[in-house]
């Protein structure tokens, strides 16, 4: 088992070394903490103060953005297309996609299968054009990564994973750390304590997505737009 998060240190380590079993991912995850690869060092677990989230009532869908999702023709699904998501994730150029190493591909696929780990699709037609995936735990979805192949698909992958989360009586979309994209898609900053204990408290609810196929048409009436 990994150390207690609260203990991590300055940059946020708990621990390094540890196993992708399953069982050592569901354990991590449920105390807030996740996998992150860094060349040429012995695998990290990070628990970030402070943690990078998406409120379910705070994602931001600018105007923009919200006339795409009306006109599109796209659709979304989850769990349909898990492994392909993965590996487009870990293909993006740049060094953004390189963390997904084959053996964290592997290691999330096997979590998929056992019902922890959940992709969303976005279909343009029968094309994969974006995409999610994530680990849940209860009430809580931690986004991993996510891709797009046309502009804007990402974005809609989020907007949709929000709504089926908040759909499905979810609590907290955790984000990790914000970066200037997942800002303006409405992250925030919340404090490590803060995120813990909602953590415990929303770990062990029985939320499931729905994973019926969806026209991203829906969205554009969401709330958040600016």
């Amino acid at each position: 088992m990994l150390p207690d998060p609260e203990h991590a240190d300055e940059d946020g380590v708990v621990g390094v070394g540890a196993d992708l079993d399953p069982s050592t991912l569901v354990d991590a995850y449920q105390r807030g903490i996740f996998p992150w690869p860094h060349p040429g060092v012995p695998l990290p677990w990070f628990s970030p103060d402070p943690r990078g989230v998406i409120d379910l009532e705070g994602v931001h869908v600018s105007r923009r953005l919200r006339s795409r999702l009306r006109t599109c023709g796209w659709t979304t699904t989850v769990d349909r297309g898990f492994d392909a998501v993965v590996a487009a994730c870990a293909e993006r150029p740049g060094a953004e996609g390189t963390w997904i190493t084959s053996e964290l591909g592997r290691a999330y696929g096997r979590l998929h299968r056992l019902g922890w780990a959940h992709s969303v699709e976005v279909w343009s037609g029968g094309e994969l054009v974006g995409g999610l995936y994530g680990v849940q735990v209860g009430g809580v979805f931690t986004g991993e990564s996510m891709f797009h192949r046309v502009n804007d698909a990402s974005k809609v992958a989020l907007v949709d994973a929000v709504s089926r989360l908040t759909e499905a009586g979810g609590q907290l979309f955790d984000v990790q750390l914000v970066t200037p994209h997942l800002a303006t898609m409405g992250a925030r900053e919340l404090p490590r304590a803060r995120f813990l204990a909602i953590l415990h408290e929303a770990r062990n609810l029985p939320v499931r997505l729905v994973v019926d196929e969806r026209p991203v048409s829906r969205l554009a009436a969401a709330p958040g737009s600016h």
